[in-house]
């Protein structure tokens, strides 16, 4: 199969510097590509001084992660993609086994390897760690890290299983089952588009896959960090979204509702944990949320399935026991 790892810069010279000779170094001569996303530093001619061979990607203006990609690949030609944050370091043989596992199931349309932290090697990272999951409440989580809580390596998770969304930080996709499903929601812009993908190719009855027989450590927030609201209102947006979106109707109605009251819970929390800023993004983001709900309606696909939840009622285990 043909392999391309395409790695999303928008400013990132910095990270391209440090970390893409180390995923040249591991992959084992497979196409790279450089998409950049408008930038005004100088990527571009470091790229093209530095390292030749890597190929570019040119999209005219930074409209974001999910966009980004869209347009990017539209100009790569590769049976499997690999999405590859800019701040991620590779190790060797990373590869290798991920392409085991799409050999092995034509039904496998994406998989994630281990995420590491970077700064702490003995974690897992906050955007991935070993293989997401979703609660009935419509909250992701992922083995290795429940919202703000990472677990220390100790092997627990090494094995290969089925899973209900990989990390956009290292993302192998089946480039057919990714423009089958239109690729990413460009509306989201950045957070949670790999989620609803994801449920997406779920949806249509594909899997989603974790090996742990390949490892990445991501340093995080090399774009948008935890500090900034415009995360917190891109992810609250997008997550209501992304139900709306996907959830079988009988359960999308009072969900929604609960959800909504317990963002204002969660808002408060922002608001006296982060400050202000925090609190209003949380009340924007339902104000975005209604702004694109004709159209996210208008997107729904025409299966909805209701058995992916493993786990109920996540945040009041996690914050009330």
């Amino acid at each position: 199969m043909k392999i391309a790892i395409a790695i999303l810069n928008w400013n990132g010279k910095h990270w391209l510097e440090k970390f893409l000779p180390n995923v040249i170094q591991h992959s084992n001569n497979y196409d790279i590509y450089v998409i950049d996303n408008g930038s005004d530093d100088d990527s571009i001619f470091f790229l093209k001084e530095n390292f030749p061979n890597v190929k570019i990607v040119k999209n005219a203006k930074n409209n974001g992660f999910a966009s980004g990609y869209n347009e990017g690949l539209k100009k790569i030609d590769a049976d499997i993609y690999c999405l590859l944050n800019s701040d991620v370091e590779v190790t060797e043989n990373w590869v290798t086994p991920i392409l085991k596992l799409f050999e092995k199931d034509a039904k496998i349309a994406a998989v994630q390897p281990k995420i590491l932290s970077y700064q702490h090697k003995n974690l897992f990272e906050f955007a991935g760690a070993a293989g997401g999951f979703i609660d009935n409440l419509g909250y992701p989580y992922c083995r290795g890290r429940v919202f703000d809580v990472l677990e220390e390596d100790k092997g627990q998770y090494n094995d290969e299983c089925e899973i209900f969304w990989a990390s956009g930080c290292a993302f192998f996709v089946r480039s057919k089952d990714f423009w089958e499903q239109g690729g990413f929601d460009e509306r989201f812009f950045a957070h949670q588009e790999e989620i609803d993908l994801c449920w997406r190719l779920k949806n249509s009855g594909k899997k989603i896959f974790y090996t742990s027989k390949s490892t990445v450590y991501h340093v995080g927030g090399g774009t948008l960090s935890k500090q900034n609201p415009q995360k917190t209102y891109l992810n609250f947006r997008n997550n209501l979204s992304m139900m709306l979106k996907n959830l079988p109707f009988p359960k999308l109605i009072w969900l929604i509702f609960f959800r909504l009251c317990l963002d204002g819970i969660a808002g408060i929390r922002f608001g006296l944990k982060d400050g202000f800023p925090h609190l209003w993004a949380v009340v924007r983001s339902h104000f975005g949320f209604y702004a694109q709900a004709p159209e996210t309606w208008r997107r729904r696909g025409k299966n909805q399935m209701n058995n992916y939840f493993q786990t109920k009622w996540l945040i009041f285990k996690h914050f009330l026991r």
